[in-house]
């Protein structure tokens, strides 16, 4: 391995805890309600709520501007007097149940949950096939030499008349 790329294996070893450490937070200062309480249950909310544009993201830590408009529509709710979950409720009949970080097991959402299983499944397949192909192509059976390929290589190597005497 050269020294460039340990070099650039280090830093990134270096920066990868640091950057996973520290979430961004893209809530503006002109989002933040003045009543604490009603701030803090919009944080609340908004870490439950996705980012539609960024979609592993909550919309707290989502500098998009839809994950903006939702944060506002959130923290307008809240004023307006909904608690947390009739606010979740309103946001979820706008949006549909992909809005949620962890949607409810339901018919409509079972493609959500099988997904990531499904393309676990696929890899480990895919794996499976490629090793067992590997194996059967590199099989000692299909790569041993015929007589005459065998002669024209120990011709080539010098090795036939040395090793067959000996």
């Amino acid at each position: 391995m050269t020294s460039r790329i340990r070099i650039l294996l280090g830093a990134f070893a270096i920066l990868l805890p640091v950057l996973a450490a520290a979430p961004a937070q893209a809530v503006n200062p002109d989002e933040m309600l003045s009543n604490p309480v009603l701030e803090e249950r919009a944080r609340e909310i908004s870490k439950e709520l996705r980012c539609l544009v960024c979609q592993n993201q909550s919309i707290d830590d989502s500098d998009a501007e839809l994950a903006r408009d939702l944060r506002i529509l959130v923290r307008e709710r809240l004023v307006a007097g909904d608690d947390n979950q009739e606010v979740i409720d309103y946001i979820v009949a706008r949006y549909g149940d992909y809005v949620l970080l962890n949607p409810p097991l339901k018919p409509e959402t079972y493609i959500l949950w099988a997904s990531p299983v499904v393309l676990v499944v696929l890899a480990l397949l895919a794996v499976f096939a490629f090793y067992r192909r590997k194996q059967r192509d590199g099989s000692p059976a299909s790569a041993s030499l015929s007589k005459d390929e065998q002669k024209r290589l120990d011709e080539l190597l010098g090795t036939s008349e040395r090793d067959g005497n000996a």
